[in-house]
């Protein structure tokens, strides 16, 4: 049995009751799921609703589980909730000790899919220790350099600080892009080493302002955000 499964409920009751003015309440079924991270799901299913928390949300203070009870269930009706059950989820769940033990889980439970660091046009391994020699006097640590699976416009590239990953869009592995923009986009993603998260009254800032003045200065920022914006324009 769940730990304190009747106040869960409860929570969760009051929160569909609020949101959803009905009075016909469905069966409610909540679980704790061992996620790879801080991730929480709800659905509907033959009038009954299935709730999977992470479990690391297992001993979080009553009025947090009813801060999430409330963002679960306006989320599935998408239904608008008051900013008071955000901030207080948020406060919580970017405590440091609670992000560590979501970085612990997605480093233990998660699998980062790894393909080559050589694409067609472009060696990831030497672009990065050109930049490392370039903009870090080579002070960053070696990480996993990978090409995307997929050639994603929406995302050119990302760095996971849990797995010590870059990974940057395929789409940039073409003649057709030059080689100034796939270093941007590599650099970007340096700066992500140097310049961690910072959590700032219940947000987590990625792109603080000493993030954006070491992005400007990159040699060709101007002709990178040109290049940029051509590339995510085009159809």
């Amino acid at each position: 049995m769940v730990p304190g499964e009747s106040l869960l409920k409860m929570h969760f009751t009051e929160a569909f009751r609020q949101i959803t003015r009905r009075t016909d309440l469905p069966e409610i079924n909540i679980s704790f799921y061992q996620f790879a991270g801080l991730n929480h799901t709800i659905r509907i299913r033959n009038q009954r609703i299935y709730v999977r928390l992470s479990d690391i949300m297992r001993d979080a203070p009553s009025q947090v589980h009813r801060a999430l009870a409330f963002i679960l269930v306006g989320k599935l009706f998408n239904k608008r909730i008051g900013t008071e059950y955000q901030n207080l989820y948020r406060q919580y769940a970017y405590h440091p000790e609670v992000q560590r033990q979501s970085d612990l889980a997605k480093r233990q439970r998660g699998r980062k899919q790894i393909g080559s660091s050589v694409g067609r046009e472009f060696n990831l391994d030497q672009l990065y220790a050109r930049l490392n020699r370039r903009y870090f006097n080579s002070e960053l640590p070696p990480v996993t350099l990978t090409w995307s699976a997929r050639k994603s416009k929406r995302i050119l590239g990302h760095h996971d600080y849990v797995h010590d990953t870059i990974v940057i869009s395929r789409l940039l592995d073409s003649a057709e892009v030059p080689e100034l923009l796939v270093e941007f986009v590599m650099y970007h993603e340096m700066l992500h080493m140097k310049h961690r998260p910072r959590v700032v009254n219940g947000r987590r800032i990625y792109h603080s302002a000493a993030f954006r003045a070491d992005e400007k200065r990159f040699e060709y920022y101007d002709a990178a955000q040109t290049a940029l914006d051509k590339l995510t324009s085009r159809k």
